[in-house]
């Protein structure tokens, strides 16, 4: 039997006038969307209209909330207090929450975006800050989380259904983390180099990090960001190749 895998994308990043990424193609090939939820990007409009895409799409909905900066993208660290944060994942659950239930759907699994999450990843306390929030929302959202991070150890804390996932487009460091952005190779762009670097993790069973090491962790899920410009490519040359390896499926059906 084909194990089960599940590809995501963090969509509905548009705001107002100005667009980003390509959701509708992408909802063609993921099987699990996280949506901003208006503070990093994403407006009323945006967030109704991609929501009942990814419903008519059959991909399961993920909450995608951050620090509240729209100028930044959300990729700006921000200092606040770890009760704040609670309130921001909140806020943005509900947000995000209203469109869903409107459309006759629901969330399935919260995603921090950008800085959030990178700080969280590295933070014990506002990893746990992040999934206490989750939990207090719905102790069934399954909280998509970085393989070998602390906020993966928060969601195992707090009693959450935890995916543990892999970043196709971005290299990792050896304490694996994410390498930050302004380095040279932290991103990856060609859809084959993409496919190449998640072949890797998938046969080693690990993060794979710049130096050579593996570092062993399950895989749940692998992460295409939706606005690069190679995004729809990368993700078709990946939803092409992991079908002949595995069952690709919504996050909730990889724990039902």
């Amino acid at each position: 039997m084909k194990p089960r895998l599940n590809l995501n994308a963090d969509l509905g990043e548009s705001f107002g006038a100005w667009r980003m990424g390509d959701d509708a193609a992408m909802l063609n090939l993921v099987q699990s969307a996280n949506i901003a939820c208006g503070f990093h990007a994403g407006d009323p409009l945006v967030m109704r209209a991609t929501v009942a895409a990814a419903r008519e799409a059959g991909v399961s909905l993920g909450a995608h909330p951050s620090y509240p900066d729209l100028q930044g993208f959300g990729r700006r660290a921000l200092k606040c207090s770890n009760e704040e944060v609670e309130a921001f994942i909140l806020y943005q659950l509900g947000a995000l929450d209203a469109f869903a239930r409107a459309a006759g759907t629901r969330l399935t699994h919260v995603k921090p975006h950008g800085a959030l999450s990178n700080q969280a990843c590295r933070d014990p306390d506002l990893a746990q800050a992040i999934a206490r929030a989750a939990r207090a929302y719905d102790a069934k959202l399954i909280l998509l989380a970085p393989a070998l991070s602390a906020l993966a150890a928060a969601g195992a804390r707090e009693n959450l259904v935890t995916a543990l996932e892999i970043y196709a487009d971005r290299a990792y460091e050896d304490d694996g983390q994410l390498t930050p952005r302004a380095q040279p190779g932290a991103v990856l762009h060609e859809a084959e180099q993409c496919l190449a670097h998640v072949e890797a993790m998938l046969a080693a069973g690990g993060l794979r990090t710049r130096s050579g090491q593996t570092l062993p962790t399950p895989i749940h899920s692998i992460c295409v960001h939706g606005d690069g410009p190679q995004a729809v490519a990368t993700a078709a040359v990946l939803k092409s190749r992991l079908a002949e390896i595995a069952s690709l499926a919504p996050l909730p059906s990889l724990f039902a």
